[in-house]
C-alpha cells in the first residue's frame, strides 16, 4: 500500500495509528484537520480545502488522516488501503476528554474543553456516519486493500506485524 487512507470517528486515534504508520512505512502523512482549520479556529473554504486534497492526492504516495465524510469517496477512489477504526463511542469520547489541553501536531491548535456540538457529532457518528463509510466500503471492498478495526488492540497488533521501512 502506498495509498492510505484513516478513517473513523473523533478520538478513535486515526492519528495516532497514521503517525505510527508512518513510522513504520516512510510514507508520507497528511492531516485533513491541518488543512480544514486554521490557527485561530477558522477554517479555509471548501474550494481550499478541495484544492489542497487535490494536491496530496496526485502525489505518488501518502496517508491521509481524517474522516471527512464529504470527500471520502474521492480519498477511497484515489488510495489503495484503508484503515477504518471502528470503535465504539465511550471510547472515543474518553479520548478527546484525555487529550485536552495537550498540543498535538494534527491539529493546529490546543483543545481547552469539550465543547457539546463537537461531544454530540461524535454520539451521533455510529448512526449519522458510520452507515454511509460502510456503504462505501462494500462499494470498494473488491478493489481496495480495507483493515476494519472494532478495538485498538486490532490496530496495534496489525501495526506491530509490520515491518520498519528500509531507509
Amino acid at each position: 500500500m502506498k495509498r492510505v487512507i484513516v478513517i473513523g470517528s473523533p478520538g478513535a486515534g486515526k492519528s495516532t495509528f497514521s503517525r505510527r504508520l508512518r513510522q513504520k512505512t516512510g510514507l508520507p502523512l497528511y492531516y485533513l484537520d491541518q488543512i480544514w482549520h486554521r490557527p485561530d479556529k477558522t477554517n479555509v473554504s471548501r474550494e481550499e480545502f478541495d484544492r489542497r486534497l487535490g494536491e496530496i492526492l496526485e502525489k505518488d504516495c501518502w496517508i491521509i488522516d481524517g474522516n471527512y465524510l464529504r470527500t471520502l469517496q474521492k480519498r477511497m477512489e484515489a488510495c489503495d488501503g484503508i484503515f477504518f477504526l471502528d470503535y465504539p463511542v465511550k471510547l472515543c469520547l474518553e479520548s478527546v476528554q484525555a487529550r485536552i489541553g495537550k498540543k498535538r501536531e494534527d491539529m493546529p491548535w490546543v483543545e481547552t474543553e469539550l465543547d457539546e456540538e463537537f461531544r454530540e457529532w461524535i454520539l451521533r457518528f455510529p448512526k449519522d456516519q458510520r452507515p454511509k463509510i460502510l456503504s462505501l466500503l462494500a462499494q470498494y471492498g473488491e478493489e481496495k486493500e480495507i483493515h476494519v478495526f472494532s478495538s485498538r488492540r486490532e490496530a496495534n497488533d496489525y501495526l506491530d506485524q509490520i515491518s520498519l521501512h528500509p531507509g
